[in-house]
């Protein structure tokens, strides 16, 4: 009959490759486990997670309840906040605390006193907005709340470059207690970075990437740009003074004159001051090498002589004798030069300096000179 016969068997070697298939198969497959579990380890290892909807609608509902809410109201306010968050340009931490703002006076306070601070930069308001996250109706309420409306308030502030005031207002928040910790996290670093405290914003950023596949695109190209920034900048260098003179710039362009400018701008020419020292130290101990090279003896003058001149050999050469004593004066007249001749000597000085260097140099110049008056 057509199907009495007994089935063939595999060969040897058909038995071999079907063993290897099914080997590589199962190693693939244990291999993408393995590499899911990893994923899913480094996830509940990193310091903050990106909240779901559901996890963040679940965290306002006990806020509200703790603020004592009725559920007919807080079921309105959460398809409020919802129905905004849907919407593609919506923005988490504005949305939330504009929405408490009928609910609560304190948020009221804080946005309306945030809000005239920074159309004003008044440095009186924004004391005032610092404030109010002191007081007991501010600590009173939820933990979310007011941890997520004081992130929007420190955020508002590091967007119009009121760094300082800025990293006062996160230094009341915890960004794994927020609705939005990457924001936190990724405006903290960057007001760390222009105050210039590598070590906090790098801290920061490292943190921020912990979840780089989950937080926003933008935060995660610029988080790492930042960082490549920051790495190599070195204390007492060209790069890091330049940068304390833009910091300088910024606090002058918001019309500050206070203390701390006075103290930055000292620090510009105290750095100034010791990198020309370190530079002229540097210049002499090779000079002395390159005079110890060449057996203590002076290279051949212009005039054809190889020899030091003897002590009683009369020199040649013509001229009275006569000095410009004014030439002998210690520093005299660097910052009071005619300003061709100013222009000339900081340009031999920079020249093979970066051009963005010559505003420091400047400066530091210019110091010298209202010293000496």
């Amino acid at each position: 009959m057509l199907f009495s016969k007994e089935p063939k068997r595999p060969s040897v070697g058909q038995a071999t490759i079907w063993l290897l298939l099914v080997s590589s198969a199962i190693y693939s497959n244990t291999w993408n486990l393995a590499e899911a579990d990893a994923a899913d380890e480094l996830k509940r290892t990193s310091s903050w997670q990106i909240l779901t909807p559901t996890q963040r609608t679940e965290r306002l509902r006990t806020a509200f309840q703790e603020l004592g809410r009725e559920e007919a109201v807080i079921e309105v306010l959460l398809n409020q906040i919802s129905e905004e968050l849907n919407h593609a340009q919506a923005d988490t931490l504005d949305s939330i605390t504009r929405a408490l703002i009928p609910h609560s006076p304190v948020i009221g306070e804080l946005v309306k006193l945030t809000d005239k601070s920074i159309a004003s930069g008044d440095t009186k308001e924004i004391q005032k907005c610092l404030q109010l996250l002191q007081m007991e109706p501010w600590k009173a309420l939820p933990a979310v709340i007011r941890q997520t409306s004081a992130s929007w308030m420190a955020r508002s502030l590091a967007q119009n470059r009121l760094f300082d005031e800025a990293m006062n207002a996160f230094a009341n928040v915890d960004p794994s207690s927020t609705l939005d910790p990457a924001t936190v996290l990724f405006y903290r670093a960057a007001s760390n970075h222009a105050l210039l405290k590598k070590e906090d914003a790098i801290s920061d950023l490292n943190r921020l990437l912990e979840n780089d596949d989950l937080c926003p695109i933008r935060y995660a190209r610029t988080a790492k740009m930042m960082l490549a920034d920051l790495q190599p900048l070195k204390e007492d260098t060209l790069d890091e003074i330049a940068r304390i003179m833009g910091d300088v710039t910024r606090r002058l362009d918001l019309g500050r004159t206070d203390k701390q400018v006075k103290n930055q701008e000292q620090k510009i020419i105290d750095k100034l001051d010791k990198l020309i020292e370190d530079l002229e130290q540097q210049q002499q101990q090779q000079q002395q090498q390159q005079q110890q090279a060449s057996g203590g003896q002076q290279s051949p003058s212009q005039g054809g002589q190889s020899t030091p001149m003897n002590d009683s050999q009369i020199a040649g050469g013509n001229g009275n004798g006569d000095v410009d004593r004014k030439k002998l004066q210690q520093k005299d007249g660097w910052g009071n030069l005619p300003p061709a001749e100013r222009q000339e000597a900081i340009q031999q000085i920079s020249r093979d300096l970066p051009t963005h260097y010559r505003e420091a140099i400047e400066a530091y110049f210019r110091k010298l000179a209202t010293d000496q008056k």
